[in-house]
């Protein structure tokens, strides 16, 4: 025979294979009543077993990897489109319903913004990119800025979350874990690092210099040529130049910002300390409560995952399903269990859409703990 013949049979197969993938899911709508009728979980692992054992019986050595690999992806659709059918019915899918069916509102100009650390850190001038008029008050360490917001003491908080050079800030995605706020809006800042010091001093005077451990991390190429300086990690870039300024000292440095430089009167011993140029940091804004505002695409969420096989492939499975696209993925150790974790994803998709509420449904109940951090629009 030649190719279009055998291209002909094909076609064949594949259309009686969509008729009996047509049946299946009919027959899957039925379970899926019955479970929701009975109040049985979605997901049966020894069914699952059961069918991958006789699907490798059937198919033999040759085809059974390929044929386990075919029914694992039918098993997730199936599962997927249970979880769909019982969702609607439960608390969770109304709560979110309800915020989703809000119409969005215009991000805020004026408000109360709670930053960590003092006037000229990196979170003071993103809050500036994020509000036209913002009322900063600046509060000691990012537990401090989390809890302002919770409180109620500010409106809104602004922290850092992600760096293009030195990766996440850990601590952030571990207070998010921690606290009942919402992440409403982010920002992308260009970080520009420079080496501050009091009038007179040179580079060869500074024995010391302070900065947040991020940004010695991404200024280690330039700390590196330095001999016999001590590096020390402190809370806030703006609070290691406010400390050298005030000291008076020569021999000691920050890394901070430029406009550090001009608020505590600082001379700049050399600029553009960072390893590279196209050094950004992602800063979150968070609120008290969830509110979804213009233009929002993007969603954070956190799931616990157990130590069991498969499950972080049965979660990356309902992207694949829905056809949601996953923008980034984080994973971080829970402290007090054992090579179990926490994974953090970044969603890209519309909050209005079927899928959306489908996707946030069924990752609502694939891990031990779920929490949604909100939908929002990041400004570039």
């Amino acid at each position: 025979m030649d190719l279009e013949e055998l291209r002909e049979q094909i076609d064949e197969i594949d259309s009686n294979m969509c008729d009996l993938f047509a049946r299946r899911m009919q027959v899957v709508t039925e379970i899926g009543r019955f479970k929701k009728a009975n109040n049985l979980p979605v997901y049966h692992p020894s069914r699952a077993r059961t069918v991958l054992h006789n699907v490798s019986k059937r198919l033999g050595p040759e085809f059974e990897g390929y044929g386990r690999t075919l029914y694992r992806t039918i098993f997730d659709l199936s599962e997927s489109y249970e979880t769909r059918m019982l969702a609607k019915d439960s608390d969770y899918y109304k709560q979110l319903n309800k915020i989703t069916s809000m119409p969005p509102q215009p991000f805020p100009k004026r408000a109360t913004v709670a930053c960590a650390g003092c006037e000229g850190s990196y979170a003071h001038l993103a809050s500036e990119r994020l509000f036209d008029l913002p009322e900063i008050m600046y509060i000691n360490g990012f537990d401090g800025v989390f809890k302002s917001v919770s409180s109620g003491l500010c409106q809104f908080g602004v922290l850092p979350i992600e760096n293009s050079l030195a990766g996440s800030v850990n601590a952030i995605y571990d207070l998010l874990s921690e606290y009942n706020v919402s992440i409403v809006r982010s920002v992308r800042l260009k970080v520009d690092h420079a080496l501050l010091s009091v009038t007179g001093a040179k580079l060869e005077d500074i024995k010391e210099i302070y900065s947040h451990q991020q940004a010695i991390n991404q200024c280690s190429n330039f700390l590196s040529t330095l001999k016999n300086v001590r590096v020390i990690p402190v809370e806030n870039t703006a609070e290691a130049a406010r400390m050298v300024a005030t000291q008076g000292d020569k021999s000691k440095a920050s890394i901070s910002s430029v406009m550090c430089a001009e608020l505590y009167q600082m001379q700049i011993v050399s600029t553009s300390v960072q390893n590279r140029d196209n050094n950004y940091t992602r800063f979150i804004c968070i609120a008290k409560e969830p509110k979804i505002y213009s233009g929002a695409d993007r969603t954070s969420v956190m799931i616990n995952i157990p130590n069991r096989p498969g499950t972080l492939f049965r979660i990356m499975s309902r992207f694949n399903a829905t056809g949601v696209n996953l923008v980034k993925l984080e994973s971080r150790q829970i402290p007090e269990r054992e090579f179990e974790y926490r994974f953090y994803f970044d969603i890209e998709a519309s909050v209005y859409s079927t899928e959306f509420l489908s996707l946030m449904c069924e990752l609502h109940q694939c891990g031990e703990q779920f929490k949604y951090f909100g939908t929002y629009a990041e400004i570039i």
